[in-house]
C-alpha cells in the first residue's frame, strides 16, 4: 500500500466524524430556527426564506392575527389556547403551500409569503379566513374564534423590502380587525398611521399615530 493511500485511510474516520458534526449542527440550527409549539419557522427563519420569495414579482405577503386569543386563554385555559395556535399554525402552511414560508412572529400573530401563481390571492384569503373559523379538532366545539388577515402584494410596492410589506399588511389586517371584514388588500381605502414600523398600539409605535389616507 502506498503512502497516499495509506494518508487517506487515516483521514478516513476524522472525515467522517467531521461530517456528523455537520449534519448535528445543521439539525439545532434549524430547530433553533422553529417554533417549539408549532413547528413553524421563528421571526429569524421565516425572514431568511420570505427575503428570498420576495424576489419572485408573484409574492403575496401576509399577517395574520388571532381575534380574542385572550379571551380564549382566560376563559377555556392555555392548554385550549396552545391548540388553537397550532391548529392555525397547520392551516396555514397548509394553504400557503410548499412554494411559500409561514412564520410565527410571536405570541398570536404570524406571517406568510406566498407565490400567487394565478393572481386570486383575495380568493384563496377569503378561503383562508373561512378555514381558519373553524372549531379545533378534538377541542370544545365552543372554543373557536376568527382570525384577521391583511395582506400586500410585492408587485404593488417595488420599492418596500419585507418589512416595509409586513408593516403595510400589518396596518391592513388591523383594518380588517377593527371593521370585521375577515381580510383586507394594502393600498385599498384608508389605513392606520405608523410610526417606526409599527401601528399605533404596538410596540415601538407612537399612541397618537393621526390616521392617514392610502391611494387606491
Amino acid at each position: 500500500m502506498n503512502t497516499l493511500a495509506i494518508l487517506l485511510l487515516s483521514a478516513l474516520p476524522l472525515a467522517c466524524g467531521w461530517a456528523a458534526h455537520v449534519r448535528w449542527l445543521h439539525r439545532c440550527l434549524n430547530t433553533a430556527r422553529r417554533d417549539p409549539l408549532t413547528g413553524l419557522r421563528t421571526r429569524d427563519g421565516f425572514t431568511r426564506r420570505a427575503t428570498a420569495l420576495l424576489r419572485d414579482s408573484r409574492a403575496v405577503v401576509v399577517l395574520a392575527d388571532v381575534d380574542r386569543f385572550k379571551h380564549i386563554n382566560d376563559t377555556y385555559g392555555h392548554a385550549a389556547g396552545d391548540a388553537l395556535l397550532k391548529a392555525t399554525a397547520d392551516r396555514l402552511a397548509h394553504h400557503v403551500g410548499r412554494s411559500g414560508v409561514v412564520g410565527r412572529l410571536g405570541g398570536d400573530e404570524f406571517a406568510a409569503v406566498l407565490i400567487d401563481d394565478h393572481g386570486t390571492a383575495a380568493d384563496l384569503l377569503a378561503v383562508l379566513h373561512g378555514v381558519l373559523a373553524r372549531p379545533v379538532d378534538g377541542q370544545d366545539p365552543a372554543i373557536r374564534t376568527t382570525v384577521s388577515l391583511g395582506w400586500a402584494r410585492a408587485a404593488d410596492f417595488p420599492a418596500d423590502d419585507l418589512s416595509g410589506l409586513l408593516r403595510r399588511a400589518d396596518e391592513a389586517m388591523y383594518t380588517a380587525k377593527q371593521a370585521r371584514t375577515g381580510t383586507r388588500r394594502a393600498g385599498l381605502g384608508w389605513l392606520f398611521a405608523t410610526v417606526t414600523g409599527r401601528r399605533a398600539g404596538r410596540t415601538g409605535a407612537c399612541t397618537a399615530a393621526p390616521v392617514v389616507g392610502v391611494a387606491a
